[in-house]
């Protein structure tokens, strides 16, 4: 009789079981990485709005603080108006619902002649990020360890965040 060549059983399960350990052990690490690269995004994203607001107050001192992240946004950008101020990236101005979400944060921006309110919150707490972002008129970025955008931490006195979860 003539042996056969290859692997038993035994020695498959055993270099699966190798390698489901090692994936249980990277997945974590992989995960909470993810969750870094969106909050170092969304960080960015909150300063890029909060600057735009002050662009925007400058360029268009007559209204004063863009109204909402449309106003601050816009697609036809050889004109641009108070309405569509091209002052951000479209994938920002478009983060407001679920399905348009950038890096796993949801975006918003209110404002009237006298200030502002800009902030970002995660999609899916503890899965797309942890905290979310805010900034208004003295220009400073907040950081929500709670991951709502609608704490004491991120309200501008005159201009209320619109952002909830």
């Amino acid at each position: 009789m003539r042996k056969q060549r290859g692997f038993s059983v035994i020695e498959l399960l055993l270099v699966v079981a190798i390698i489901l350990i090692i994936a249980a052990i990277a997945l974590p690490n992989l995960l909470r990485a993810r969750i870094a690269a969106n909050e170092a995004s969304a960080a960015s994203g909150a300063r890029t709005m909060m600057i735009a607001q002050m662009q925007y107050q400058t360029s268009y001192s007559s209204v004063g603080y863009a109204p909402s992240l449309a106003a601050l946004g816009g697609t036809s950008c050889a004109t641009p108006t108070a309405n569509a101020a091209c002052l951000i990236d479209n994938s920002i101005a478009s983060a407001t619902i679920l399905s348009a979400a950038k890096d796993g944060y949801l975006y918003g921006a209110s404002g009237n002649a006298s200030g502002f309110s800009v902030g970002n919150y995660p999609a899916s707490l503890g899965s797309t990020g942890n905290n979310s972002f805010c900034a208004f008129e003295d220009g400073v970025l907040r950081t929500d360890a709670t991951g709502a955008n609608n704490s004491s931490s991120c309200q501008s006195l005159g201009v209320p965040q619109v952002l909830t979860h």
